[in-house]
């Protein structure tokens, strides 16, 4: 079970849930419904838990390639791909059913669009094909914010497309700092992340382009939203220390600043998205 519970990649889910959680209580305007709560964080840990899984299926020849990945049980035959199909298939029915079955139609039909590109769009044609994948293939993470809001009203709002386009901009220098630290298991793998395939100034130049689109899109959800103000100067200090981090890795291009710059993107997102329940319920 312990392997099987691996294929989830629950550590990756987390930060998936961390998105979905302000996104309920956008759309709430205050505390969202429990029930709804609790199954849309369920039915999000079991959808984003079978697109993982069904990528550790196709990617697991590329997978024994890189060290990072080379024990995980679908590279390593402790699970077969065809068990690992069976519950990757299994557990994306189960979060399907959960969405039409507590939440509404809107919210199923998001979360099965994002199971579908993250397996068919970013894993199967692009993450092996350009250097852009993860830009397009990040799409896939963002969709967490707008089934959040779809679970509660069945619809889309102004808030929710800013909310989904500050974690589409926050993605690519959050994955690229990552693959700056794994160059060389990328490499062996042939997977042409950035870091790769274009010099070290290059990516950090686009990682700058996309930290600074972000910058203005966490300031326009939380006006869109009519939350507090005061929001928005401890966001502007929460993107300071990351930008302090990309500061680093510029003057320093080295595996340790971009794993610490990996880090403070993630500090970043927990902490704003925590920022914009505090200030949905003090609105």
């Amino acid at each position: 079970m312990k392997n099987y519970i691996s294929l989830m990649k629950l550590r990756v889910v987390e930060l998936l849930l961390v998105t979905t959680l302000p996104a309920l209580f956008l759309a709430s305007e205050g505390v969202p419904d429990l029930s709804i709560t609790f199954w849309s964080l369920l039915g999000g840990t079991f959808a984003a838990g079978g697109a993982n899984a069904y990528n550790m299926i196709i990617e697991a020849k590329s997978d024994l390639l890189m060290k990072r990945t080379a024990k995980r049980p679908i590279a390593t035959g402790e699970i077969s791909r065809n068990n690992g199909l069976v519950f990757a298939t299994l557990i994306s029915l189960i979060s399907l059913a959960i969405f039409y079955i507590f939440t509404t139609p809107l919210a199923t039909l998001l979360t099965f669009l994002a199971i579908t590109f993250y397996v068919f769009g970013y894993t199967i044609a692009l993450k092996k094909h350009t250097s852009q994948n993860i830009v397009w293939g990040g799409i896939a993470g963002c969709m967490p914010v707008l089934i959040g809001q779809a679970a509660v009203t069945n619809s889309l709002t102004n808030t929710s497309w800013l909310f989904f386009l500050l974690i589409f901009f926050w993605t690519p220098p959050h994955f690229w700092a990552l693959a700056v630290r794994y160059k060389d298991d990328y490499k062996a793998a042939g997977i042409p992340m950035l870091p790769v395939v274009a010099p070290i100034k290059s990516v950090i130049n686009q990682m700058w382009f996309h930290s600074l689109a972000m910058v203005a899109f966490s300031l326009l959800v939380i006006w869109s939203a009519k939350l507090p103000i005061w929001l928005s100067v401890i966001t502007l200090l929460l993107i300071a220390g990351w930008k302090r981090q990309l500061i680093k890795l510029t003057k320093e291009p080295s595996e340790v600043n971009a794993g610490k710059l990996f880090q403070a993107s993630i500090v970043f997102l927990s902490i704003y998205s925590f920022l914009l329940v505090i200030g949905v319920l003090l609105k």
